[in-house]
């Protein structure tokens, strides 16, 4: 916000952003603190709130559709629930003249194709326009991928200038066609191939991308490259939207101890290898409870483990010892085996490195699209 409210303010430019992350009003309130600190005036702030659903999951009981499980079973591990709110809030909040507009959980396509629907007056019932403004908020979504980021495979795709990577823009037209391109003059690049991956890039299936906006249908969709960095879509649909909202929840699954030491120059994999069974001996013989474990060599076999390292033996190798627990004191005690390896364990061994963390993982459920109401509320800098 320091460097983009003066410029955007400047030029009449509005911003609209789902980094209010678990408190979007203590973000508008930062952003209010930010506006006046920069002399700006008669600036309006909008936080819009609503996707926390921890209660309606807990009131309720949901089906996870990672494990078949009811959410039941998670019981009091259960840290945050936050539903994927749509465009409609962010529509509501620039009708409002919101000059910022921060949000917590929001569908990242939902906040490129608000401006559209704000700006044009669609209907939000028109299911193929929808549809078609879902593939350019989908194309701009993960910012610099459709302009050359997670593409370079050197020698085989290469990127200019990736260093200074210009992220994209759209300019979208009132039927819903749209150019993908970029700043002039930045790095990276738009082109078919880049588009095309970002199309399908967390897609599971073309014909049926559900959003909470619409129901989204790919398989028509045609682009062509009309002019330099610049590439032109058309052909998204859609159907009617569902009766369920996606609700992604957090939740105590268990703790994590690592520990890492590296040994270089000649026999580095056979030390790594000894320094491995030394602490997988240890570990057994301390009697350490852990659900899950792994002996890693970085750089031979951490990958895919033993198929594809015949033959390669390199020159240094990282060993990783990390483990699963149910307590934070148990996960302690796998990265002090690791260190002891100091002077315990085969020659040559440093660089050692320990940790012992909790871990929150994330399932998804669906709720009924009743049970959540967004609300929003506004800082104004007079």
């Amino acid at each position: 916000m320091e460097a983009c409210l003066p410029v955007c303010r400047k030029n009449g430019v509005r911003i609209i952003t789902n980094m209010g992350a678990a408190n979007p009003l203590a973000g508008a309130k930062k952003i209010k603190e930010v506006a006046g600190r920069l002399g700006i005036r008669g600036f309006k702030v909008a936080a819009v709130t609503g996707d926390d659903v921890l209660d309606v999951i807990r009131k309720g009981d949901y089906v996870l559709e990672e494990t078949g499980e009811n959410s039941s079973a998670l019981a009091d591990r259960i840290v945050s629930a936050n539903a994927y709110l749509g465009a409609a809030c962010v529509v509501e909040a620039l009708r409002s003249g919101a000059d910022v507009v921060i949000t917590g959980r929001v569908a990242d396509p939902a906040i490129f194709i608000a401006p559209a629907i704000y700006e044009f007056g669609w209907d939000m019932g028109n299911w193929n326009l929808l549809g078609q403004a879902i593939v350019m908020g989908h194309l701009l979504e993960c910012a610099g991928q459709v302009t050359g980021g997670y593409f370079p495979d050197p020698g085989y795709k290469d990127v200019p200038g990736i260093g200074h990577l210009g992220f994209p823009i759209a300019e979208i037209a009132e039927d819903g066609s749209f150019v993908v391109t970029k700043v002039e003059g930045s790095g990276g690049m738009v082109t078919l191939a880049t588009c095309k991956e970002q199309l399908l890039y967390e897609i599971h299936d073309p014909s049926s991308y559900v959003t909470p906006d619409v129901v989204a249908d790919y398989t028509d969709v045609r682009m062509a490259q009309a002019g330099q960095d610049r590439v032109q879509v058309t052909g998204g649909k859609g159907r009617p939207r569902t009766d369920s909202l996606k609700v992604s929840i957090g939740y105590v699954d268990s703790y994590i101890g690592e520990g890492q030491i590296s040994y270089g120059g000649p026999g580095a994999v056979e030390r790594g290898k000894l320094a491995l069974k030394i602490v997988e001996e240890r570990l057994k013989h301390t009697g350490v409870a852990v659900g899950e474990i792994r002996y890693d060599l970085i750089g031979l076999n951490s990958l895919h483990k033993d198929k594809l390292s015949a033959g390669h033996d390199p020159y240094e190798v990282r060993v990783r010892v990390a483990g699963r627990t149910k307590s934070m004191k148990e996960a302690v005690r796998i990265g002090n085996e690791v260190e002891t390896l100091y002077t315990n364990g085969p020659a040559g061994g440093a660089g050692t490195w320990k940790a012992a963390r909790e871990v929150v993982a994330m399932v998804s459920t669906l709720v009924p699209r009743n049970l959540v109401n967004y609300a929003i509320q506004y800082e104004v800098i007079s």
